[in-house]
């Protein structure tokens, strides 16, 4: 009997063993939210991707989805370890698959890692503010977009009192911020909701002007895009990939979402303003999504 249950704990042991070396050899998968294309999005990470896969001693894949959601179940059903995420996205994914911020970027030239919701529509349509909106066309990006849904939606209620899809004509989601840019270039929507990063970027690309897409409507200054981890990882791990981050900007080129150039910590209480507003709103989070 005493052999035998020295065999069993030994056996116990060796497959606790075995499994953990499993757990600890798996690849690391790091999320990307769709806000721009998803090919330019992949190549835009690839440095940084690079860089954690070399700090962490484990293999890191790029995990992408065709909608913001999709990130964010994907980190639910634990398929993917780390992720970049609007403020919008990390506060659901927060909720549902126990996401914690750690890292933000801080944009060049600035000490700040804010930016800003805009509405943007063509010059000289007589749409020169929220208001002319009034039974037009308009395209937000997607339900758990901060800048290309939730706070655009804030300023709409602001203004006029009234949601989007009762206000507006006809509301849809573009699925992107450069897909709304375009949308409103090509004349296929009156308006679009995007942010002052997206907006620059295409700007210097010539694939949209001052004069196809003027901004009509800006909000008050928003909380980054955060890094974040699934809070179920090994704590030692957690810290490899924190550290990896912090110290990026010492080895590389560090890549994010606009032109940056390092990652500072940050918390779940630097994203209060994000469950303010949906509070607010009375925004349930099937309404997210």
């Amino acid at each position: 009997m005493k052999v035998n249950k020295l065999i069993l704990s030994a056996l116990v042991g060796a497959s606790l063993i075995g499994a953990a070396g499993i757990a600890s050899a798996r690849e690391l998968v790091m999320g990307l939210i769709p806000a721009e294309n998803n090919e330019e999005m992949i190549k835009t990470f690839e440095p940084m991707r690079a860089y954690l896969e070399k700090k962490t001693g484990q293999k890191v894949k790029v995990f992408t989805a065709t909608d913001y959601a999709g990130v964010i179940e994907a980190m639910k059903k634990k398929r993917v370890d780390v992720a970049w995420f609007g403020p919008l996205s990390y506060y659901l994914a927060e909720q549902e698959a126990g996401a914690e911020a750690f890292a933000v970027g801080i944009r060049e030239g600035s000490d700040s890692h804010t930016y800003k919701s805009i509405i943007v529509a063509p010059c000289g349509n007589g749409v020169n503010s929220i208001m002319d909106l009034k039974g037009k066309s308009v395209a937000f990006v997607d339900p758990a977009s901060t800048s290309g849904g939730l706070m655009p939606t804030y300023m709409v209620k602001q203004a006029t009192g009234q949601m989007p899809q009762d206000f507006f004509g006809k509301f849809t989601y573009a699925g992107s911020h450069d897909a709304a840019e375009l949308a409103v270039k090509n004349k296929t929507v009156d308006a679009a909701a995007d942010n002052d990063i997206t907006y620059p970027k295409m700007l210097a690309k010539g694939l949209i002007t001052k004069e196809s897409n003027c901004i009509i409507a800006e909000s008050s200054p928003l909380p980054g895009s955060p890094l974040v981890y699934r809070g179920d990882l090994p704590k030692s791990l957690k810290g490899k990939i924190r550290d990896a981050i912090l110290n990026a900007h010492k080895e590389i080129k560090v890549a994010g979402y606009g032109n940056l150039s390092h990652y500072v910590a940050i918390g779940p209480k630097d994203y209060q303003v994000v469950r303010d507003m949906v509070k607010e709103l009375g925004l349930k989070k099937e309404q997210l999504k």
